[in-house]
């Protein structure tokens, strides 16, 4: 079967097909801002990521999987205001602060580890690629699509609307963002240096105690926290590439933006197919730091907070994750992960029990039909759920076999141990703890 995803710019699932016909696949995503450690909710973007990675490659395609790691520019309220996430928890802290992000870094690749996420190709920081930010910018208002003001440099929405389609990912409508923008802006702050309340900025101008900037044409300043995706996806996978995968929060404004500096500067839409992931909730609401309802993962891997009722390995919580289609909301609870950690459980003990299996003359269950609901689950968007409920069949058929209630024959043995322990381990990415 062909591979289907789900593309977020035309809401349609369709079939994948790589720029380059050789199979190779230019492949970004959002990584942290590295201030705190992230949380479950963040890693359900990263094990996504992750995921789409291992399908693709299960057709034979070569993947260059860029990750950025966001150590600059990303403000508070994910704003044009306020002080940077980084600088801020740095002051907190008493730190300087690439302190806080070695700190962070460190922290989020040994999750990712624990996780067993691959190691993605490149993961560029932000703050080593402040020149490829303002050659970008300076070809945005060459092309007159962006404007200098005191210092700063902001995006011009509205004069870009009139050529473009500012808002078609996010389904935002260009009159009501100006609206919105407008009614927010004339209570937090009056005029300001912005034409028009939906710009943003591409380069803000730092204030006296702003520590961490640079040099550039318009000021000492840093750059704004959409610019980096763009010069840095442009930079190692070119002008366009095959897919932008991330969070559903970061539709707006944040790929939205992207999207429309990518054609500011070069003329052309940057990516083919946008992949969104949906949240996890809890207590009905979407788990994020500026709620402060998230749960990190260290606490879930020691119980050590009052939402949890017990410790839950890594394993546990990727077998969580995936019992959902990326699409869908995943709905925090003891119940679900216990759930969880029993299903991650007889998966894994079916792999076991599957090397001590003998054959029979006939089978009495249908064993390619099993693999091959296998391989269309994980064509058909990527369906986590569906190839856990398949799996659950085979281990169901390896246990009976094992018990004597069931027979196999020497070929759908074969096929069994064959696609079996490739789907728990290697596409899935589960594995003994």
């Amino acid at each position: 079967m062909a591979f289907r995803i789900y593309n977020t710019l035309t809401k349609s699932l369709e079939e994948f097909r790589p720029i380059h016909a050789g199979g190779e696949v230019s492949f970004y995503s959002c990584g942290p801002t590295v201030y705190d450690d992230a949380h479950i909710g963040n890693f359900r973007s990263f094990l996504n990521a992750d995921m789409l990675r291992r399908a693709l490659e299960l057709h034979g395609m070569r993947v260059r999987h860029v990750m950025n790691i966001t150590d600059v520019g990303h403000l508070e309220n994910d704003a044009d205001e306020g002080e940077d996430k980084i600088a801020r928890k740095a002051r907190l802290e008493q730190l300087e602060p690439m302190e806080v992000v070695e700190l962070y870094t460190d922290s989020f690749h040994e999750a990712m580890r624990l996780l067993n996420n691959k190691h993605v190709s490149i993961e560029p920081r932000a703050s080593g690629h402040i020149i490829e930010q303002i050659s970008m910018i300076q070809k945005i208002i060459d092309n007159g699509f962006a404007y200098v003001s005191n210092g700063s440099v902001y995006f011009d929405v509205v004069g870009y609307s009139k050529t473009n389609d500012y808002g078609k990912l996010s389904g935002r409508i260009i009159e009501d963002l100006i609206a919105g923008a407008g009614n927010e802006r004339r209570e937090l702050e009056g005029q300001g240096e912005k034409r028009n309340p939906a710009d943003f900025a591409l380069w803000k101008k730092a204030s006296p105690e702003h520590i961490m900037r640079w040099p550039s044409p318009w000021s000492d300043g840093f750059p704004g926290w959409h610019i980096e995706c763009s010069a840095m996806s442009k930079k190692y996978l070119g002008e366009t590439f095959d897919i932008h995968g991330g969070g559903m929060d970061l539709l707006f404004p944040h790929h939205e933006s992207e999207i429309a500096q990518s054609k500011g500067a070069c003329g052309k839409a940057p990516v083919r197919y946008w992949l969104h992931n949906n949240m996890i909730t809890i207590n009905g609401q979407k788990m994020g730091k500026s709620l402060g309802n998230f749960i990190n993962l260290d606490q879930f891997f020691t119980g050590d907070h009052p939402l949890l009722e017990q410790a839950y390995t890594p394993m546990t919580i990727r077998f969580f994750i995936l019992q959902a289609l990326y699409r869908s909301p995943v709905y925090f609870s003891n119940e679900g992960l216990k759930a969880a950690e029993k299903g991650l459980a007889r998966l894994l003990n079916a792999a076991k029990t599957l090397g001590r299996l003998t054959a029979g003359a006939v089978s009495t269950s249908d064993i390619p039909a099993v693999e091959r609901d296998c391989y269309a689950a994980m064509d058909d968007d990527m369906n986590t759920a569906i190839t856990l409920s398949h799996l659950f069949e085979a281990a169901r058929i390896i246990n009976s076999v094992h018990a004597g209630t069931e027979t196999i024959s020497e070929t759908d043995l074969t096929i069994l141990q064959r696609f079996f322990p490739v789907f728990v381990f290697d596409i899935l990415g589960l594995q003994d703890e």
